[in-house]
């Protein structure tokens, strides 16, 4: 028998809320369209994130068939708004925010010891997970850097690095872009993920023990066809290298993941 679940996991609340037809004032309340939060954040992992059922049913503590009801039912209010041109609020339903959650009521300041990983390159967080040939493991204590090391993955596939941290005790990656099957490693893996960080690798971790980190828990890394870009949702730039350099990812064969 499939689990119970009485609230569904979610990541975030949504930036935008209500909807309608340029030039227009939103419709009577009758005609006003509810999408609730659950069925919003199904929608933003299966069809913004690439997540596929099953990734997003794990994500959001759920049976696959509860997605599979939450992404149906989702996808057919986002055609009547655009159909009907009506107007549409993201509203209500049962739900828990992820920092809700009372395994995660300690998010990024805190007390305990842990290790942290950053994913490195001469000093600074490397901008693509999947190509990173180093981290920078960090051993914390009462909020302070007590030590760190820089390790070399060795070649390590992207879908092995999970694992790869997961020995070494990581119970935090700080990195920039990642692709969406590397979140699920992580997260199977038990590691808490803060993507979409930039910047001094030293400087970030004491941030982050801070309190004050400056993340984008939406920073993705796609691959399209034969190539692929990565990007940062929500911002205007593209992709560089460690030392600073635009371009595409480096490496052949395979997306940052």
């Amino acid at each position: 028998m499939p689990r119970q679940n009485k609230y569904k996991n979610v990541s975030r609340m949504p930036r935008f809320q209500s909807f309608g037809p340029a030039g227009c004032s939103f419709s009577p309340e009758d005609h006003k369209i509810i999408l609730n939060v659950e069925e919003y954040e199904a929608l933003r992992l299966i069809d913004y994130e690439g997540l596929t059922q099953e990734a997003c049913a794990e994500r959001m503590e759920v049976g696959r068939a509860t997605v599979q009801a939450l992404y149906a039912e989702a996808r057919k209010k986002v055609a009547r708004l655009l159909v009907e041109g009506v107007s549409l609020q993201i509203e209500g339903g049962t739900y828990r925010l992820q920092e809700q959650r009372p395994e995660r009521a300690e998010s990024q300041k805190g007390g305990k010891n842990m290790k942290l990983a950053v994913t490195y390159d001469n000093g600074q967080i490397y901008q693509h997970f999947g190509h990173t040939e180093q981290f920078k493991i960090y051993e914390t204590e009462d909020g302070k850097i007590q030590n760190s090391e820089i390790v070399d993955t060795n070649g390590t596939g992207h879908g092995a690095l999970a694992g790869f941290l997961k020995e070494r005790g990581v119970e935090v990656l700080i990195c920039g872009n990642i692709g969406g099957g590397a979140r699920n490693a992580l997260a199977e893996a038990g590691i808490r993920l803060f993507p979409g960080a930039a910047g001094d690798a030293d400087a970030q971790v004491e941030s982050f023990l801070a309190g004050s980190l400056n993340y984008d828990p939406d920073a993705m890394c796609s691959h399209h066809g034969a190539g692929h870009s990565c990007h940062d949702h929500g911002t205007d730039h593209a992709c560089h290298d460690g030392a600073g350099h635009h371009g595409g990812c480096a490496g052949h064969g395979h997306g940052c993941h």
